[in-house]
């Protein structure tokens, strides 16, 4: 039987080894990029081997992937084609975990209708969020513009397949498109995506990185074909440990989703050490990750990476963080010297 090692090594391996430059297959790899923040997303990205900024950019302006809420109603970056599908798919849990507070900001059950009747006819040219809210106004849906309703009625008609986040309107302005058509997308399939970044795991990790109920989870396991290889953890058909080689050594960016897979993070994060990553308000702070294990944090700091460590660094770890540094140098197309200091 492999060891906690070993099996935060395969899981590591599952979705950062033999990267893709290819953003729409970088994606689909991990099963859906957290992107919340478009910077951590872009930085999710590089981790998993898309070269630069501009690949992502470009990405978005044709077409192959867009952004929308989807995994316990966050948002997320996924293949165009996914997209529709993944959207039915949470379409009825996303709208009920949105309900109460869409009556708090008066998106009655009424506006939010003319909201769906009218939001295709407002998509083009892709607009901005303020774009979109005035021509919804325009159209006689009298959503406030200024606070949080305009986020929860996009929400709202994300839902609902009409629209999602596409090539920025304006800079740091996320653009709204219609869904692009798409295929069917059942849970068993969102299983196997899962398994496949994720696995070894279990249907309750399943179930809490995808917001679905445990008994769901369990059924979607079944049907994706999941084996168990650990008591409790499962993997696709076929699945196996990585050979051994170097350690893989990743600086993982805010909110990764790696760090974001499981019901628990103890295995991969010293429970001592959780607060230097997550301190609370749901922030998660960026990572040092090797062979699975979350080894400290990093920042840029007086124009420098500054990596602070919870313990000291073997020297094949050590090396494989110098390649890693001068890999997000190169995407960031900044200058940045590498410091390790201990905390």
């Amino acid at each position: 039987m492999i060891d906690d090692a070993e099996l935060l090594r395969w899981r590591m391996h599952a979705q950062f080894a033999d990267g893709s430059p290819d953003v729409a297959r970088a994606a689909r790899r991990c099963a859906g990029v957290q992107a919340q923040d478009a910077g951590a997303a872009r930085l999710a990205l590089r981790a998993r081997g898309v070269a630069g900024p501009d690949a992502v950019r470009a990405a978005y302006e044709s077409g192959e992937v867009v952004t929308t809420w989807l995994m316990r109603g966050t948002l997320h970056l996924v293949p165009a084609e996914d997209a529709a599908g993944m959207l039915t798919l949470f379409r009825e849990r996303n709208l009920a975990a949105g309900a109460r507070r869409r009556r708090e900001l008066g998106l009655t059950e009424e506006l939010c209708a003319r909201a769906l009747a009218a939001a295709p006819a407002v998509l083009d040219p892709p607009p901005s969020r303020a774009d979109l809210i005035a021509r919804l106004r325009g159209h006689g849906v009298p959503v406030e513009p200024a606070g949080q309703a305009p986020a929860h009625l996009t929400a709202f008609l994300a839902a609902h397949g009409v629209l999602c986040r596409g090539a920025d309107a304006a800079p740091r302005e996320p653009g709204y498109r219609p869904v692009p058509p798409g295929r069917e997308f059942a849970v068993e399939e969102l299983a196997r995506g899962y398994l496949g970044a994720f696995g070894p795991a279990g249907p309750a990790d399943f179930a809490a990185w995808a917001g679905l109920a445990p008994a769901v989870a369990r059924r979607a396991f079944e049907a994706a074909g999941a084996v168990e290889v650990l008591p409790g953890l499962a993997a696709l058909p076929g699945a196996a440990p990585p050979a051994p080689g170097p350690p893989l050594v990743r600086l993982l960016g805010p909110y990764d989703t790696y760090l974001l897979g499981y019901r628990s993070r103890e295995l991969m994060l010293d429970p001592a050490r959780t607060k230097l990553i997550n301190a609370g308000g749901g922030v998660v702070r960026p990572a040092l990750v090797v062979d699975g294990r979350v080894l400290g944090t990093w920042r840029r700091a007086a124009g420098e990476l500054l990596v602070e460590v919870f313990e000291p660094l073997p020297a094949t770890v050590r090396a494989g963080l110098e390649e890693e540094a001068g890999a997000l140098r190169a995407f960031l197309c900044e200058a940045l010297p590498l410091r390790v200091e201990e905390v």
